[in-house]
Formats: structure tokens, sequence, C-alpha cells
């Protein structure tokens, strides 16, 4: 038994020296560590994923035992990038037999009813292939696609997570005016407005709530005013 553990340290030692070695020589090292089977892919690292299954992206990858990690991972990052609900996609290796795979979402910023139930959708306008019934998806309703909605609902959630946290429905009033039910209460803006003039709302209502007045409405659509409708 000493003379087996003996035998498999010194072809572990004898490994370590040539990657050492081989890896010194960059161009012609992937080509040679390839045909070791120590180097075989063994497993697969999944980081960011949340709304994808870690199943679709295994399956895109199409990764067995005879791959060896160090095969050229172009192409598959090439077979995650076209998916519609993966924004960035890079792999790195984990010696001597991992595959860690970073990804980056496109992160749905509004929920929109369909006959099918609620389709998510991204700050560009992109309808996701994420199913709302299979993973928890925190954004406000939508209730029409409006790329201009999408696109301040993205910068809110970006910039200003908390306010973005408390909208629960957004719908275009009209051509140019905005409604939006924040924590039950009923904002109005202009379809222009901006994060800046949102950030309005932070000091009205911590003023309305040191006073313990209730509101039903803050309208926001008329410029340097913030009027509080009481209920």
């Amino acid at each position: 038994m000493k003379g087996i553990r003996l035998h498999l340290g010194m072809r572990y030692a004898g490994i370590a020296v040539l990657v050492v070695v081989v890896l010194a020589v960059p161009i012609w090292a992937p080509r040679v560590l390839r045909r070791f089977a120590f180097f075989h892919v063994r497993r697969i690292e999944i980081v960011g994923a949340h709304y994808l299954a870690p199943s679709d992206i295994l399956a895109r990858l199409h990764v067995d035992t005879t791959v060896s990690v160090w095969d050229p991972t172009e192409p598959l990052v090439a077979r995650l990038a076209i998916h519609p609900e993966i924004e960035r996609v890079f792999i790195h290796r984990k010696l001597p037999g991992t595959l860690v795979v970073h990804v980056t979402e496109r992160a749905p910023v509004a929920l929109v009813p369909s006959r099918d139930g609620f389709r998510a959708y991204d700050a560009v306008g992109k309808p996701l292939p994420v199913d709302p019934l299979r993973v928890d998806i925190d954004a406000p309703v939508l209730l029409k696609p409006d790329t201009g909605v999408l696109r301040l609902l993205g910068e809110m959630r970006r910039d200003m997570p908390s306010l973005y946290g408390q909208v629960s429905l957004v719908q275009r009033v009209g051509r140019d005016e905005l409604e939006m039910r924040l924590r039950g209460v009923t904002v109005l803006a202009m379809t222009s407005v901006t994060l800046r003039r949102l950030a309005d709302l932070e000091p009205v209502e911590a003023d309305l709530a040191r006073r313990q007045t209730r509101v039903s409405e803050i309208d926001l659509r008329y410029r340097d005013q913030v009027i509080a409708r009481l209920q």
C-alpha cells in the first residue's frame, strides 16, 4: 500500500512539474496538457446565474468528461453568448479539472401582462425567456410594453434601487404622463421625468411621515413643485 501511494505521489508530482515547465512556453502548453486524462473536465461551476436554470447552461455548453480544460473556451463562450437571457459570459480554468462559467444575465425590470401570463422585459425593451412561475422576479408590473418606461425603470433599478423596489405598477396616462404606484401611493410624472426629479420624492415622503400625514397622490408634473394630495 505504501508503495502504491509513493507511486501515485511521484506521478502527480511529475505532472505538476510538467505543468510548470509547459506553462513557461504558453504557445504549445495547451496542446501538450490536453492529452492527459488528468486534465479532463470533471466539474463545471456556474457563477452569476439567477434566472437561468443551471441545466440550461450545461445543455448549451455540451461538455463531457472527454473534454480537456485546456481545450479552447471560445466555442463554449459562443454557445452561451447567443442565449437571449445572457448579456456577457467568460470562462476560466480551475486546475486540474474544473471550468468556471461566469454569466451576467439581462435583468428583468418589469413584468408585462400577455395572453400567456406575465412576461419579463429588460431595460432596452427586449422580452426575456424567463418564466415568472418558475423563478421569483421582483419587478413592477407595466401594463403595456413601452421602451421609454422600461429604460426609466432600468435606470431606477441601477441607480435608485430603494425607490425602484417600492414601485409596484407603472402605466402611461395619455401621451406624455406616467402613473406609478409606490407603496400604495399614486405618483404622477411626465414621461420625460429624470432620476433627479424622482429623488424629490424622498424628502417629501420623509416629511409626511414625520407629520403622520397620509396621502393618496404625489404630483411631480409641475416644474419645481411637489404637490401632495391628502387622503
